[in-house]
């Protein structure tokens, strides 16, 4: 099989040749590592450069509109040479249908639909983001991994269940090469801006910068605030580089290994453009390390945008029967990953793994050991993270997570009673509830429950900060007992904003795990009603319509 890829996003016109002698692995359900010698992936790409500033839309498309036919002219050229003259020069014609810069986009699919239409072969129609998850994927072998894309203007968490990749966590304002392009902008450096971050890193000491994360979604937009006012006031740019990367980088390790623990799968794949930065990946790697999971990193050609990826979904969705007609071909500048129908997996394939209590659990930020009367939690080192910055969280946490436990009590929810805290080693000793987490026993009674003591917390000021179906603890019986746990995340407002991304958080872990989401989401947001704000639910609407290209 050989497939022909094109790309062109928002700034790399690109096309690639994806030829593997053994399609039948394009077609398997089950994990498999590809052997590099059957096949083989040429990429021919040609970048835009802007002369200052990012992106311009409008220079972009006119780089697009002269660099798409010379890399498919290439890429086809290529094929040629390769072709043994016996059927069509490829069997398929796959493009990047978005999301990216809608200009650039039309650019790359009526290039597609040229190619196809002159070759006669089918069309196939590949999301972005997607393809960044599936390269990483198809290359590693691995079962059913969450996904890391760390990309321009993107940067989420990913996890097949149900026939879609789900959305487990993803940013709340911009993507993260994005935050870090506004940056280098601001100190008057060229895109993009990531590179001559990472080097700059290297001679720099570590500083303190916002660190926002909420459940497994996150926030830049307050650490590039506080990156441009520390180099209005002088300090050094070397300084505020290397604060940037310990700051950003730990927060999206800490989301995945959020990801991991929430899912119960040991499988971590990189996507995305950022992803080439060595430190981002050394910290998922010693992560990964650390909790006994494996991951891959694709190499650089297929993490920054490229057609390679492209082609090799395209691949893929041939092998499924997945072609596109022509005049459904249109393009879409706000393609969410979410919303594809994955017809390339297995049916009963997903993230979401078996989880039971031995009695030694490890969460993504602590090690827990269940007694039959008390529960010892750990707030482990997280090496990955820069010590000063890993001492203060792990302190923090721990005595927020005591300090709420008790509040939420008196604000009549149950929670374990805590019998003792050492902030400065990170532990904490609790009573044991609960039978299991509300993950293995999932069920609208509880999930109602959830909706209640959420908004029972909301109404005395406080935020959970991380509701998530593992930090839930369901006891069964003549009364269907439920337990809040794990509030290392919470704190106290009355910000509407704040309560809302509560409801946002525990709904992403119910979309990305249960088997129908949709019963257990409105009997979640029918407690909620009872006992809360409908501000709070408007707001929710709102939360849930910021995420990337929605």
């Amino acid at each position: 099989m050989r497939i022909l890829g094109i790309e062109g996003t928002a700034w790399a016109a690109s096309a690639a040749v994806f030829e593997t002698d053994d399609p039948e692995s394009l077609r398997s359900e089950t994990a498999r590592t590809p052997d590099p010698a059957s096949d083989h992936i040429f990429i021919e790409s040609n970048p835009y450069q802007p002369d200052s500033g990012g992106i311009h839309p409008r220079e972009a498309a006119e780089h697009m509109s002269n660099a798409i036919p010379e890399v498919v002219e290439t890429a086809l050229a290529h094929a040629a040479e390769r072709h043994d003259g016996d059927g069509p020069l490829v069997d398929g014609v796959a493009f990047s249908q978005g999301p990216g810069l809608g200009p650039c986009l039309r650019i790359v699919g009526t290039a597609a639909r040229s190619v196809a239409q002159t070759l006669d072969v089918p069309l196939l129609g590949t999301n972005h983001m997607v393809a960044h998850l599936e390269i990483g994927r198809y290359q590693s072998g691995f079962e059913s991994p969450v996904c890391l894309n760390a990309s321009g203007a993107n940067a989420h968490l990913l996890g097949y269940h149900n026939g879609r990749y789900r959305v487990l966590g993803e940013t709340m304002d911009t993507g993260v090469g994005n935050s870090i392009d506004k940056f280098t902008r601001h100190v008057g450096w060229t895109h993009p801006g990531g590179p001559k971050v990472e080097k700059a890193a290297k001679d720099g000491s570590y500083i303190d910068m916002p660190y926002v994360v909420k459940g497994m979604d996150f926030s830049f937009s307050g650490i590039m605030s506080a990156a441009k006012d520390e180099a209005d006031d002088g300090t050094p740019v070397e300084d505020i580089c290397f604060g940037l990367q310990e700051t950003i980088f730990g927060m999206l390790t800490e989301v995945a290994e959020r990801a991991l623990s929430l899912t119960g799968t040991d499988e971590l794949v990189l996507g995305g453009g950022v992803g080439q930065n060595a430190r981002l990946r050394g910290m998922l790697a010693e992560m990964c390390e650390q909790r006994g999971a494996k991951f891959h990193a694709p190499e650089p050609r297929f993490l920054r945008d490229n057609a390679g990826m492209i082609a090799v979904l395209g691949g893929r969705m041939l092998a499924a029967g997945d072609t596109l007609p022509i005049s459904e071909s249109q393009v879409n500048p706000n393609f969410r990953p979410d919303q594809v129908e994955v017809t390339w997996r297995g049916e009963h394939e997903s993230v979401a793994r078996a989880h039971t209590d031995d009695g030694a659990i490890r969460g993504a930020e602590a090690t827990v050991d269940i007694g039959p009367e008390s529960v010892v939690k750990r707030r482990v080192p997280k090496t990955y993270r820069h010590t000063e910055l890993d001492d203060r969280l792990r302190r923090e946490r721990t005595k927020a997570e005591a300090r709420l436990t008790s509040d939420a009590r008196r604000a009549g929810v149950r929670t374990p009673v805590v019998h003792d805290i050492d902030p400065v080693e990170g532990v904490i000793t609790f009573e044991t509830v609960g039978e299991g987490d509300l993950a293995e026993h999932l069920d609208a009674d509880s999930v109602r429950v959830v909706g209640e003591y959420l908004a029972r917390l909301h109404r005395a000021g406080i935020v959970h900060g991380d509701p998530t179906t593992r930090n839930v603890r369901v006891e069964s019986g003549e009364e269907n007992r439920v337990y809040l746990i794990d509030f290392g995340l919470g704190y106290h407002t009355q910000h509407v904003e704040d309560h809302a991304m509560d409801l946002h958080v525990f709904a992403q872990s119910i979309e990305g795990t249960a088997d129908d989401a949709e019963p257990l989401l409105a009997a979640f947001e029918a407690g909620y009603e009872e006992y809360g704000s409908q501000e709070v639910l408007d707001r929710l609407r709102e939360v849930e319509s910021r995420g990337r290209y929605r």
